[in-house]
């Protein structure tokens, strides 16, 4: 079986003053960090998922501004795999599952943000494609959300959406039980 790691939209503007600041970013972008040290350090591939704005009325993930900029966290070597996306799901639009195809990959590892969009959509769609699918919980962040009034914590979200995922589409761990295993 081959692994890959997908590390999805560890952009600028979900960090303290960008566009869309998430709920504990900063530290998901630290543990993915290290997720991503110990996929280089064991020479499996890194393939890194950047999301630009370009839907009418998007006012994060602009072109051309730092938001959209990869977090200095997790930047990309040359040698790994960079894919651009426009909508939440991953694969759609994308090469995405080409590439997987093409080096074989049957088992992804994700971390990323935001929890409840594109991590959501990319390992349901993932799940559907046939891939063993892992989810590094403390390695997604997630945001407030409102629905008819009502404020639903980020936290809730995180654990809402991580533990439906686990139900079927993935095994959900922490970094480090990950690294331990």
């Amino acid at each position: 079986m081959s692994k890959a790691l997908i590390v999805i939209d560890i952009q600028n503007d979900y960090f303290e003053n960008g566009a869309m600041e998430l709920s504990g970013s900063l530290e998901a972008s630290e543990n993915a960090k290290k997720v991503i040290a110990d996929f280089r350090d064991k020479n499996l591939p890194v393939i890194h998922v950047q999301h630009l704005s370009v839907a009418p009325g998007s006012f994060f993930f602009l072109p051309e501004t730092e938001g959209v900029k990869i977090h200095e966290n997790v930047q990309p070597l040359d040698s790994e795999k960079l894919i651009i996306k426009h909508y939440p799901n991953s694969f759609r639009n994308t090469e995405l599952l080409e590439y997987l195809k093409s080096k074989n990959i049957t088992e992804l590892v994700f971390t990323g943000m935001m929890t409840h969009m594109c991590i959501d959509a990319t390992v349901r769609a993932a799940k559907d494609f046939e891939f063993d699918c892992t989810v590094i919980g403390d390695a997604c962040a997630t945001r407030d959300l409102e629905i008819n009034g009502t404020t639903v914590k980020a936290a809730d979200v995180q654990t809402s959406f991580l533990s439906a995922l686990s139900f079927f589409y993935a095994s959900v761990v922490n970094t480090k039980d990950y690294l331990l295993a």
